[in-house]
């Protein structure tokens, strides 16, 4: 067999084998990216195949295009209005958090590994950042339904800890091979990494998203522009010395924020292609790595990860964000063991063998060493851990499909697919469904016919019901379909009661004997639980007071709308 077909063959048969071996992470609770890692090495040098693989150049190229698809698709997918409760904290430990973690593992390390100050440093540079492919995936893949705060803080980071981490590894590296220049020189790529990949990244995102609506492709073409210009931006951005990393994953926010009917275009190809990187990466790394030649740091590099699991990440944390923003210790207990470790860093490890930093192939096994122990540790624990934390809240009941009908360029209609999962729809007249003013029934489907809805057509359990409506709709018609089992979720959460956050804090003293402080008396209970939470309401957020706890259970934007009663 030649060459060309032998690649092809080997190529499919990993990709392959590689989403089929993705049902171990729901039968084991093994992570994804572990999983396509292990595969990598099974192949590599010392596993079945034996395939070497040791060019450090290619792998740091597909590492970086890699990296630029993933970070791409998370910015499409963040929705802006998270950035009101999660950017600050999540720009904090994006700078001072990893500047603090790579300092408690660099110091670590020299005891450890037996290194000079610079050496030791250089370890914590290279595992000093949180990685986007192993937030995003992890996060997604495990649907977990983290309040707002802690969530949006967590991706947001992840997507800006980049630059910070590439700054200080090419800073060291250059310490170690002799190369580096002047203070002035330091501080102005610091200040470039940043300011760069942040002008170009949003202006580049905003002209996207305006030709994008402006323009009328065939469908498939949105997602290949998309994926073309955001290139452009990454590629242009590291040649004028800012981080492309980060304007690949702005441009991507401004151009997933910005609606048109090409969102529905582009969304579902780009989720194709981030599972496609994150694949293809892993593998390639895994290929890389030669576990026989890592085991001789096994010990070492198995303690600096503990430490850096343990110590420097709860501590950058803490430091970051305690004092600085209104987090709860058992959110902080949170955030600081999402500390994933993922591509990032064994790309990073690639700058030391390229650089021709002495001993460098001891960064990448101490760095291969960290994203394993990360991956297994603490990827394979973030389900208990977020309901140890309770950062938890109930999944709402969202529609099974959902996509814009294109009539209109902007607050385009939707078609919404609902199944009728609630008792309390059985055998109820369609006329006195609760519906919002806006949204209709276009079709009902029952054991695969379609009837023609009308006034007193009766719903039965498993039907499925097609609505056209907004996105302003949505509130009310997932409160509609909610389902038994997560009414009684969302009542053990919330509360039995609920009452309007526009509700004057005087009336709802007198209703439930309570005694309010001089000046609560003419305050919304909004207003009230805003105030007592401190800071950015979210969803989930509780007080404790006079023998009740408050929870926040909805909101519209910044503003409280309704507030449940939960006795302790």
């Amino acid at each position: 067999m030649d060459s060309i077909n032998t690649l092809f063959l080997f190529t499919g048969s990993l990709l392959a084998l590689s989403i089929l071996a993705s049902r171990l992470s729901s039968l084991f609770g093994l992570p994804l990216l572990l999983i396509f890692l292990g595969l990598g090495m099974l192949v590599g040098e010392d596993g079945l195949l034996g395939i070497e693989f040791s060019n450090y150049s290619l792998a740091f190229i597909i590492g970086h295009l890699a990296l630029a698809m993933i970070l791409l698709d998370g910015g499409l997918r963040t929705r802006l209005k998270t950035f009101r409760v999660g950017f600050k904290p999540a720009l904090s430990l994006a700078t001072l958090g990893v500047f603090l973690t790579s300092g408690v593992v660099g110091l670590s390390a020299m005891w450890l590994l037996d290194l000079t100050l610079v050496q030791g440093l250089l370890v914590g540079a290279i595992v000093g950042s949180t990685d986007a492919a192993a937030v995003f995936s992890m996060l997604g893949g495990r649907g977990l339904d983290l309040n707002e705060r802690v969530g949006a803080t967590l991706e947001i980071e992840s997507g800006t800890n980049d630059p910070m981490a590439i700054f200080l590894t090419m800073t060291l590296v250059e310490v170690l091979t002799g190369e580096i220049g002047g203070p002035v020189d330091t501080v102005l790529m610091f200040v470039n990494q940043f300011g760069l990949g942040l002008l170009i990244g949003v202006g580049g995102g905003w002209l996207i998203a305006r030709l994008l609506r402006w323009l009328d492709l065939a469908p498939g073409l949105y997602s290949l522009l998309t994926l073309g210009l955001g290139f452009c931006i990454f590629g242009l951005t590291s040649a004028l010395g800012g981080s492309g990393f980060l304007a690949i994953y702005l441009a991507g926010l401004m151009v997933g924020n910005q609606p048109g009917r090409h969102l529905s275009f582009i969304l579902p190809v780009h989720d194709g292609l981030a599972w496609l990187s994150q694949i293809g990466l892993f593998l390639v790394l895994g290929l890389l790595v030669n576990p026989s030649e890592m085991m001789d740091y096994a010990v070492p590099a198995s303690l600096l990860s503990l430490v850096l699991i343990f110590v420097a990440r709860p501590l950058a944390v803490i430091v970051a964000i305690k004092p600085f923003f209104r987090f709860r210790w058992r959110e902080i207990a949170f955030i600081s063991w999402v500390g994933l470790r993922g591509a990032v860093p064994i790309v990073l490890a690639i700058f030391p063998v390229i650089g021709g930093v002495e001993n460098a192939t001891l960064y990448f096994n101490v760095a291969f060493f960290a994203v394993l122990i990360s991956l297994l540790v603490q990827g394979s624990s973030l389900s208990p851990a977020a309901r140890l934390t309770k950062v938890l809240v109930p999944a709402r009941t969202t529609p099974n499909r959902r996509g814009p009908l294109g009539v209109l360029p902007e607050n385009d209609y939707e078609m919404f697919v609902y199944q009728v999962e609630n008792d309390a729809l059985d055998d109820t007249p369609i006329r006195l469904l609760r519906f919002p003013s806006g949204a209709m029934i276009s079709a009902l489907f029952r054991q695969h016919a379609m009837l023609h809805p009308k006034g007193n057509t009766r719903l039965r359990m498993g039907d499925v019901l097609c609505i056209i409506g907004r996105s302003d709709d949505l509130p009310a018609l997932n409160r509609l379909f909610n389902g038994d089992a997560r009414l009684k979720q969302e009542r053990a959460f919330f509360g039995t009661f609920t009452l309007d956050a526009a509700a004057l804090m005087r009336d709802v003293a007198d209703a439930y004997g309570l005694t309010l402080s001089p000046g609560e008396q003419e305050m919304t209970l909004g207003e009230f639980v805003s105030l007592r939470v401190g800071g950015h309401p979210v969803i989930g957020d509780d007080i404790d007071w006079h023998g009740f706890q408050w929870v926040i259970s909805e909101m519209d934007g910044n503003q409280v709308k309704r507030v449940g009663l939960r006795l302790y």
